[in-house]
């Protein structure tokens, strides 16, 4: 039986080893709320035994961002990024760098009685500043990038309602690591076969050469169109250092769909956390590519200034399959945290697409993937469509129709 310490000591082996894959030599970069210090601490020990040759540490105070957004005298400031940012961020791209982030926040509602569009500027500058590294580094897999889950006393609780915060604290970290497989002394090896299911299951998807894909369920009848040069991707990405896994856990098969083609009706399974902020019980609306109407219950206002943050902000950019078998899914919790929900329920995201997931994306010009429907935005969000009463059938360029989800579960051979 492994205590604490052993669990978050294999976790931090786990983001390290299997997930950033960290190379001797390789810089490596870790962004992660200050409450998180010990599990950085054991983070950086790994890297540098692995032989990484810098790991640099930037660690985030949630109140610091909460006070800039109350207290700046000018709304225009707020768009401000220093260059170094970006330039640093630019590096990482050049190097060929290792990048891990963890979520997982002190304070969850930090900003949730705060002005939505002040964060929207805030947020949209950012990622602006951070284009190339997106662009480039992300989309294109030229680092290394890994983002992970730290438990809180008060996402805890969240997730816990019915315990005080120092249990429900405990109580979420041992949902992590289960998840995650870090309570078990053979975690690595685990993941590895796990890895071979997700890569036989979208080389599988990929060579069904998927025209469309059906989602029907209750409120929902949603058809979503890919190319011919789709690829779909689960279990891991190659990186300059090798194959890394860009979130921890996992349980997706993503790829890239034509954003101009989607058209119907779909309702959000899980609360979206937008900006920092929930959104609930949401229910979209697609014509010809593009979301025309929504409504919500709560968080209506912040969703709304979020997709008209551009001309790709209303287009999808992403669609996964995943399956109820999905251990999130079967803890019967939402997480509130869309690294943990969306690997629960087949998704859709608004927003920038995945080169990656085009046969030969990474190499395209941006007029090339703009013409298969590739989609650009500075935004990408990701949203829960899928639960125990949701199938999904696929249509094959060949026209031939296959069901691979049936009441949220994966159908035999899948």
């Amino acid at each position: 039986m492994m205590d604490f310490k052993q669990k978050l000591y294999t976790y931090a082996q786990l983001l390290i080893e299997h997930g950033l894959n960290v190379q001797k030599g390789q810089i490596v970069n870790i962004t992660a709320e200050i409450c998180h210090r010990e599990l950085t601490h054991l983070l950086c020990q790994i890297a540098y035994r692995r032989g990484a040759k810098h790991v640099n540490v930037d660690f985030i105070e949630p109140r610091l961002i909460r006070t800039r957004l109350l207290d700046s005298i000018e709304d225009d400031d707020l768009a401000y990024v220093p260059h170094y940012l970006s330039q640093k961020y630019e590096e990482f791209v050049k190097e060929g760098a290792a990048v891990l982030r963890l979520i997982g926040s002190e304070l969850p509602d930090n900003l949730t009685d705060l002005n939505p569009q002040k964060i929207n500027t805030l947020s949209n500058s950012n990622f602006k500043a951070l284009k190339k590294y997106y662009t480039e580094g992300v989309s294109k897999s030229k680092v290394q990038w890994t983002v992970a889950a730290a438990a809180t006393p008060q996402w805890g609780k969240k997730v816990f309602p019915e315990l005080e915060e120092a249990k429900a604290c405990e109580a979420l970290w041992e949902q992590i690591f289960k998840i995650c497989r870090a309570d078990q002394p053979n975690c690595l090896e685990l993941w590895k076969k796990h890895n071979s299911v997700l890569q036989a299951r979208a080389k599988h998807l990929t060579k069904m050469k998927i025209r469309e894909l059906h989602f029907t369920g209750p409120d929902t009848d949603l058809k979503v169109f890919l190319s011919p040069q789709a690829l779909f991707v689960g279990g891991g990405s190659q990186g300059p250092g090798g194959e890394f896994e860009p979130n921890i856990p996992t349980e997706e098969c993503f790829t890239t769909p034509d954003y101009r083609l989607t058209t119907g009706k779909v309702k959000v399974t899980r609360p979206v956390l937008v900006n920092g902020k929930i959104v609930k019980d949401l229910h979209l609306e697609f014509k010809e590519g593009k979301l025309v109407h929504f409504e919500a219950s709560e968080g209506e206002e912040n969703f709304a200034r979020y997709i008209d943050n551009d001309a790709g902000s209303r287009f999808l950019g992403e669609v996964a399959l995943v399956g109820t078998d999905s251990p999130i899914f079967q803890t019967g919790k939402i997480f509130e945290e869309i690294l943990y929900d969306e690997n629960a329920a087949c998704h859709i995201a608004v927003g920038f697409a995945y080169s990656m997931c085009i046969d030969g994306g990474p190499s395209m010009s941006p007029e090339q993937l703009a013409d298969i429907g590739c989609n650009v935005s500075t935004v990408h969000v990701d949203m829960m469509i899928s639960d125990e009463h949701v199938d999904v059938e696929a249509t094959t360029y060949e026209g031939k129709k296959v069901k691979l989800i049936c009441k949220g579960q994966w159908m035999q051979g899948l």
